[in-house]
């Protein structure tokens, strides 16, 4: 059975049954709903009132997002239902899964405070059907938490007066609550606190016209002399920086899904064009290089969602003596998302024109795809984070635990006390663990690749000039973030029924990759002469072996045409 989400045969993976009502509900209200009239709420930059409705009376975001305690006895925030939610929303539309992600990141600071007054007000306004905000980011500095200038002042009852202003805001028009970063004038510590969107000293300036999310909306708003008591204060000090920290954690992690719902939707409708297409006598499909890209594609594709799945074992299995999700949640953020990017990509050339028609679902795919990466911290900035565990991945193992597969209902308790800082303790096991008994070709050149990297690092490793090169380092970091994804990805090979030609093909591109990013730490920077001996020995060409992918064409990819036609 493909590990690709199919709504028309869906078996949700959830063992409760109120978590499968939840999934099969959702994709119900959606396929009723139809592609016809989500595009056009799309092209209309229609606010989704409807599916806000849906939310309500189904009781969604109260079941998915309340913690153990606050809310009905299904109600837990259980990070394996919350990932299959956004998975299937961002399916239909992004819009539909951008309330719901920033809904999660506008929960964090409350659920992580000391103020449970507001967590039981939160839990309420959860089953009235609200949504919530996060307001972090200020049009000046984005998301530079230091450079934050909304402040609380001091009244002389011993309140608060907010304010500032907060941009690029998602749900800012209607959010319940909008949890919002600050400092106080006097002190300069963090504080969160909340706001309500409806308060007459809230100033909601403007809805921010992006090119995708059209139906969301993403606001600009300003606290004017807005009066804060301590019943809306979340967190000060230590605790507000590091819920700012730890929420974005949670939040950013939800996009890999969000990528892997989009570019499933895609595929589909991409190859169910192709096949029902015919140039110069022949299917589209029956062209060789057409095969490729879906054959290909589809190999990245679950190679994302392998990938995404195993991460999500590590965050639901987190505690103060096993971060290593820390590592891995950055790599989901960038590595998942640009590999959304690169399959939407890949599939355009296939359908090439048919892409672009307002009334298919790859249009939107097309606007929405790359804005995932570069919300919540760039690309950049999360390889920046993942180059800090180098040299504890390679040089400084230890021995852990194996994670099982984490698919059983439970509340993730610990991602509101999530322990900040110290990246620099964090340890892993032997990374060659992963590759015990597996005997696949392009597999093998990968680990021939993996220990000419370490080789690098060990005998020459960068000079302090490069180290001071963020261009350098971050090209470095390229090759390390694969070598980190391929590891899951075949860590979760073996947890689901992976064909040996698929996963050969998967690693086939993961060789190709690795090569193209040493060919550009060759051709674009300075090198010593021994670095530049090893980055060329990387450049490896995977095992080509055309019976393999031939078997994954006919076995695989052909039997998905056709399975999937929307409504």
């Amino acid at each position: 059975m493909s590990l690709l989400l199919n709504p028309q045969n869906y078996d949700s993976p959830q063992k409760d049954l109120p978590s499968r009502e939840i999934m099969k509900k959702t994709i119900h209200f959606f396929e009723d709903k139809g592609l016809k009239s989500i595009k056009e709420d799309d092209q209309a930059s229609r606010w989704y009132t409807d599916f806000l409705k849906f939310i309500k009376e189904e009781q969604v975001f109260s079941s998915l997002l309340t913690p153990s305690g606050y809310g009905a006895p299904d109600s837990r925030f259980d990070l394996s239902r919350i990932c299959e939610f956004n998975e299937i929303s961002a399916f239909y539309s992004l819009s539909y899964q951008y309330t719901y992600q920033v809904s999660i990141l506008g929960l964090g600071p409350i659920w992580m405070g000391d103020n449970e007054k507001a967590k039981h007000l939160t839990a309420q306004y959860l089953r009235d059907g609200g949504i919530f905000a996060f307001g972090l980011s200020e049009k000046a500095h984005g998301a530079d938490l230091y450079s934050n200038e909304m402040a609380l002042s001091s009244t002389n009852d011993g309140n608060y007066l907010a304010n500032g202003g907060k941009y690029y805001i998602g749900n800012a028009n209607e959010a319940a609550l909008v949890s919002t970063f600050a400092k106080y004038k006097d002190t300069q510590d963090y504080v969160f606190f909340v706001v309500d969107t409806q308060h007459r000293n809230y100033k909601l300036i403007k809805k921010i016209s992006t090119s995708g999310v059209r139906a969301a909306y993403v606001g600009d708003y300003e606290l004017i002399e807005y009066p804060i008591t301590q019943d809306e204060i979340l967190s000060s000090g230590a605790l507000a920086w590091d819920s700012a920290l730890s929420t974005i954690n949670i939040g950013k992690f939800q996009l890999g899904f969000a990528s892997i719902g989009i570019c499933t939707h895609a595929y589909y409708e991409a190859l169910n064009h192709a096949s029902n297409r015919e140039l110069y006598g022949k299917k589209v499909t029956d062209f060789p290089h057409i095969q490729k890209i879906f054959t290909e594609s589809y190999a990245r594709l679950i190679a994302m969602k392998l990938y995404a799945l195993r991460s999500l074992d590590y965050f639901r299995s987190a505690s103060d003596d096993d971060r290593r999700y820390l590592l891995f949640n950055p790599i989901q953020k960038m590595k998942v998302t640009t590999q959304g990017m690169k399959i939407i990509e890949m599939l355009l050339d296939a359908i090439a024109a048919k892409g672009f028609e307002q009334d298919t679902y790859f249009e939107t795919a097309i606007r929405d795809i790359g804005m995932i990466p570069r919300l919540e911290g760039t690309t950049h900035v999360n390889i920046a984070l993942v180059i800090k565990f180098i040299s504890n991945y390679f040089f400084n193992s230890t021995e852990y635990p194996v994670i099982p597969k984490r698919d059983d209902p439970a509340d993730d308790s610990y991602l509101f006390r999530q322990k900040a800082g110290k990246l620099a303790s964090i340890r892993f096991p032997n990374y060659r663990l992963a590759y015990e008994g597996v005997q696949i070709p392009n597999v093998t050149v990968f680990q021939e690749q993996i220990e000419l990297f370490r080789s690098f690092l060990e005998q020459a490793s960068p000079n302090k000039e490069q180290l001071k090169n963020i261009d350098y380092m971050l090209a470095l970091g390229e090759m390390f973030t694969l070598i980190v994804y391929a590891q899951l990805i075949l860590e979760n090979s073996k947890l689901h029924s992976i064909s040996s030609a698929l996963l050969d093909e998967i690693f086939g591109f993961l060789v190709r990759d690795f090569a193209q990013f040493a060919l550009t730490q060759v051709s674009n920077y300075n090198n010593s002469a021994q670095q530049e001996d090893l980055l060329k020995a990387m450049m490896k060409k995977p095992y080509l072996d055309p019976a393999t992918t031939r078997t994954l064409w006919e076995n695989e990819v052909i039997p998905l045409i056709g399975t999937y036609q929307h409504a």
